[in-house]
């Protein structure tokens, strides 16, 4: 089994679904914001084409990657699924302390009070990377040849 290689195929795809949810619900579905909120609204439709290609392409080389550790008979499921969590908290504290706070490059939602959209985004990014440290710790953890 490969773990480290398993856990970052995951961390691949987990930043990339992250991303995705949040294109699809937070972009296009409630229309909250865009990628970059600071320009002209043509602006902040392509800054979400970009993300959103940006994504895609992690997702298919994820995936690539993945289907090839399965072929090879190397996959180790439970670090993947770690991978996947960490890649996820880590896609979503980065969006919620970079992108949002450093960069400002977008707010969670306007025209709101802001911090209890803060706290929940960041929360869940956190909760997200604390069970994938885990389970990746459990999984790199076990005796040699366990599955």
């Amino acid at each position: 089994m490969d773990d480290r290689r398993s856990t970052a195929a995951g961390a691949v795809i987990g930043v990339a679904v992250m991303a995705a949810v949040d294109e699809i619900v937070f972009h296009q579905v409630l229309g909250w914001h865009h990628f970059y909120d600071r320009s002209t609204p043509s602006v902040a439709l392509l800054s979400d084409g970009l993300l959103h290609a940006a994504e895609l392409l992690a997702l298919v080389g994820g995936f690539f990657w993945f289907a090839d550790l399965r072929r090879r008979g190397v996959l180790a499921a439970r670090s993947a699924w770690g991978g996947f969590l960490l890649g996820a908290g880590a896609f979503q504290l980065f969006d919620g302390i970079v992108d949002h706070k450093v960069l400002r490059l977008h707010q969670i939602r306007y025209g709101v009070h802001l911090l209890p959209y803060d706290v929940v985004w960041n929360v869940a990014g956190a909760v997200l990377l604390l069970a994938g440290a885990a389970l990746t710790w459990r999984a790199w953890s076990r005796p040699a040849g366990t599955p």
